[in-house]
């Protein structure tokens, strides 16, 4: 494993091999008395994680958009306090209560979706949907309703000023007026919550993949650090930093291409 050797040389060792595609060996593989290379462990499970975001942000996008959209322009009326103390109650909840509250309902009440997520290294996650279902909406939870408020926030802002109201004055429908000239400008401050709650279900979705035995990329990590893993540890830490800046990246330039006037030079 190297550790007759400084905790620099092992650091710059591994480091080569990332730049190779090598990630080393893991060490619950040594405690088993052969050699278990870390992509070959972990390669399946960041699919795994991967599949899990990527269904969420999918339901995500548009649940908050919707919600938040529909909730501006109904600004103090029944309609938007339902869906601020909706939204308010479900974003006070921390992961394990909402999942808990999942797999009392639909589980031991209803009996219609299994409790746990275990899923085989050899199995695509998209061939047993009924296995995604609770721990997608227990996610849906925890970033959905963040969503919903700062697309709220941006609409009823954009809805106040001059050229919305402009538009309105020269007879444009307000359907025309919401989608042409609101909606845009009320996207961009909320782009990057959208970005956060992304980078959130890469990395941290430790509590939901724990509480439905979800084989991902955050139980992995955990796993990784209890049994002192330091190779996989870097080499699952590397991965999600990478996603960060690129999901980061990708924030910067929608945001430019939602604002013109950022595309201008001074």
């Amino acid at each position: 494993m190297g550790l007759d050797r400084s905790a620099t040389e092992r650091y710059f060792d591994w480091l080569g091999g990332l730049v190779r595609g090598d990630l080393g060996n893991s060490a619950a593989g040594y405690a088993q008395g052969g050699e278990l290379p870390i992509w070959n462990d972990v390669k399946w499970k960041i699919r795994n994680s991967l599949v899990l975001a990527g269904i969420t942000t999918l339901v995500m996008v548009p649940l908050a958009l919707l919600l938040g959209v529909v909730s501006a322009l109904r600004a103090g009326r029944p309609t938007d306090h339902a869906i601020s103390v909706g939204s308010l109650a479900v974003i006070s909840l921390p992961e394990f209560v909402i999942g808990s509250l999942l797999i009392l309902v639909f589980f031991a009440w209803l009996d219609v979706l299994p409790p746990v997520s275990l899923i085989a290294p050899d199995v695509n996650p998209l061939s047993e949907p009924s296995k995604l279902v609770l721990p997608v909406l227990t996610l849906l939870g925890v970033t959905t309703a963040a969503s919903i408020r700062m697309v709220r926030a941006g609409m009823v802002e954009v809805l106040g000023t001059g050229y919305v109201q402009m538009a309105r004055l020269n007879g444009f429908r307000e359907r025309l007026v919401v989608w042409r000239y609101a909606i845009r400008n009320a996207l961009a401050p909320s782009v990057q919550v959208f970005t956060q709650n992304i980078q959130f279900l890469i990395g941290g979705i430790i509590v939901t993949e724990f509480l439905f035995s979800y084989p991902g990329l955050g139980k992995e990590l955990v796993d990784a650090v209890n049994i002192r893993d330091v190779r996989e540890v870097q080499s699952l830490a590397m991965f999600i930093a990478a996603v960060y800046i690129f999901l980061n990246l990708v924030a910067d330039l929608i945001v430019v291409l939602l604002v013109p006037k950022l595309r201008t030079s001074a």
